[in-house]
């Protein structure tokens, strides 16, 4: 009970100090974020200490090295999350924005005005940089936000959000608009989620077990995103050094993110003289690959790949690969046990990138680049809140536009109606 107390008053100061925030100019708010940067700079050392201890409690629980990379605070990354406040900080503030006016036939003039949401639920696991993406991106838009990271991250998070509060309060914003539930029991979540007069959107970053769990038993609207099997199909007409350069970096650069290719399709064509050096590469890397017959003829000594591999995501150093006739059964694999989170061709044919284009239904579809790059700071959101594999209502990266929303606003001058 006095748990339940504690995270009701938190979420009810967040819905307080949305009220506030709503009406911040954009010069005060982005002077918030340059505070926020500057403030994790200043406390490398300290976030670094914080983050050692979560990082000795993950080693001794057994976690995975895929799992413990994501946790890991470097003075890189945590430098990464400050540049990322900074690039948040120059985008165009959304909220005010008024769109599409026009004049009806008895003089009334009509248009849209994007508004904040009002307070954020985020529930998320592991990555302690999702904390000062969040509350950025939540505060340029106007929003405040409620975080729920993973016991995992207890202790980084909590360190970040001190930081982070601080520099709302020196730059005059109620600190309350950035939340944390300082609790690690996972009945915290199920309070969060029946709060509907309270939270307007609940956005969970993890594991599809935690999404799921999120989406049925939120009364609260849920952004979806239950996992990232992403593609990469090499084509009959792909250069085959950029193929590999890119099918490595999708696999290898960082496989414990939702980003990283987790199924290799390749034309058959050109299956004989890529894979044998590719398999070279993956095998210098730690990949283990898991192939289907006609991968295994050209590779020898990998696995057999089960149908459950074809819907896996390993987000470990795990590749499953099929040979396929062409760009048309790649595109209905991808459509049978993709994820709708990214999907790439590897091509110098124009008209099957186009063809790949349309016809692959995910929320970012590259030509000739990394999946990695399906990231908000990448795409040039300046960094991103989340990714929805659901088509409402936002589809893909989500940067300021999508934490607003839009009302009506009419101009009259006497007008009733009839």
């Amino acid at each position: 009970m006095r748990a339940r107390k504690e995270i009701l008053s938190i979420i009810r100061s967040a819905k307080e100090a949305s009220r506030f925030l709503s009406d911040v100019s954009s010069r005060v708010k982005n002077e918030a974020l340059r505070q926020m940067a500057d403030g994790l700079v200043i406390n490398i050392s300290t976030l670094k200490d914080e983050n050692l201890k979560d990082l000795r409690a993950a080693k001794s629980e057994g976690l995975s090295p895929a799992l413990i990379d994501r946790l890991t605070l470097t003075d890189s990354r945590i430098k990464d999350m400050a540049n990322g406040l900074l690039e948040i900080s120059k985008l165009s503030d959304p909220v005010g924005e008024v769109t599409g006016m026009w004049r009806r036939p008895n003089g009334l003039l009509v248009g849209r005005m994007r508004i904040p949401l009002g307070v954020i639920g985020i529930i998320y696991e592991s990555r302690p940089n999702v904390t000062a993406d969040a509350a950025g991106l939540c505060i340029k838009s106007g929003n405040a936000v409620v975080l729920r990271g993973g016991s995992e991250a207890i202790r980084s998070n909590t360190a970040i959000v001190r930081v982070l509060r601080k520099a709302l309060r020196k730059a005059g914003i109620p600190e309350a608009a950035i939340g944390i539930i300082p609790t690690t029991d996972r009945e915290a979540i199920s309070e969060m989620l029946v709060l509907e007069d309270d939270i307007d959107l609940i956005i969970p970053r993890g594991g599809e077990g935690l999404i799921r769990m999120v989406t049925e038993k939120s009364r609260i609207p849920v952004i979806k995103h239950y996992k990232g099997v992403c593609h990469v199909f090499v084509d009959e007409f792909a250069d085959m050094k950029m193929a590999r350069t890119i099918c490595y970096n999708a696999k290898v650069q960082r496989p414990g993110v939702c980003n990283a290719m987790e199924t290799l399709l390749v034309h058959e064509k050109i299956a004989r003289d890529f894979l044998p050096g590719m398999a070279k590469e993956y095998k210098k890397a730690g990949v283990e690959l898991r192939g289907c017959d006609r991968t295994r003829k050209i590779i020898t000594g990998i696995k057999k790949a089960v149908e459950e591999d074809w819907y896996a995501e390993y987000l470990d150093l795990i590749l499953a690969v099929r040979v396929v006739k062409n760009i048309d059964e790649a595109i209905d694999h991808i459509a049978r046990y993709g994820s709708m989170h990214t999907e790439a061709i590897v091509t110098r044919n124009y008209s099957n990138a186009q063809r790949f284009l349309r016809k692959v239904n995910s929320s970012t579809v590259l030509v000739n680049a990394s999946t990695r790059f399906s990231d908000g700071f990448e795409l040039g959101l300046g960094a991103e809140i989340g990714i929805s594999t659901s088509k409402i209502h936002a589809f893909g990266p989500m940067g300021l536009e999508e934490l607003t929303t839009r009302k009506f606003i009419v101009y009259g001058e006497g007008q009733v109606r009839q």
